[in-house]
């Protein structure tokens, strides 16, 4: 019986160890290089409606979204959202591109250690695109939401 209590307890301590992210919970603090590489922290947005979303620029479901987070910005950025876009890309001249070509306008950071990154880590991020909704007061509200159900959570967060 003691043989197998160890076995069991350390494939527990890895489960507790793979502990997503939840609704309610403060995110990680993010600093990562932007496209002229100045350092950019998510805490510098602290009061904001947040969108954290992760993408590259050779995912073509995260390119088919971008266009639709580009108008949720546009819409809202007055009234204090904003989108803390973090690339997994490995080539920054890619990741500028794709950037230009979407004609994105947002705040845009980038990870280049691609699925080795530090920071999709410690969102547990495993797929792309994936994204986090931030309060004012930096909580997450919903991860994962798009189309009419993000826009109408933005919409709601705003006023």
């Amino acid at each position: 019986m003691k043989k197998l209590m160890l076995p069991v307890l350390f494939i527990c301590l890895a489960f507790a160890g793979k502990a997503q992210l939840r609704v309610g919970q403060a995110v990680p603090e993010i600093e990562l290089p932007n496209t002229v590489d100045s350092l950019v922290k998510l805490s510098s947005l602290q009061g904001k409606v947040v969108l954290i979303d992760f993408w590259a620029s050779w995912c073509a479901p995260c390119r088919a979204s971008n266009p639709y987070v580009q108008k949720l910005y546009s819409k809202y950025k007055d009234k204090g959202f904003e989108v803390f876009a973090v690339s997994l890309d490995t080539k920054k001249k890619e990741w500028l591109k794709a950037i230009r070509q979407d004609k994105l306008k947002y705040m845009q950071v980038l990870d280049n250690s691609g699925w080795r990154s530090k920071v999709a880590e410690r969102y547990y991020v495993d797929q792309l695109p994936t994204n986090f909704l931030l309060d004012r007061t930096g909580k997450i509200v919903a991860i994962d939401l798009e189309g009419k159900e993000l826009f109408d959570k933005v919409k709601q967060l705003v006023q």
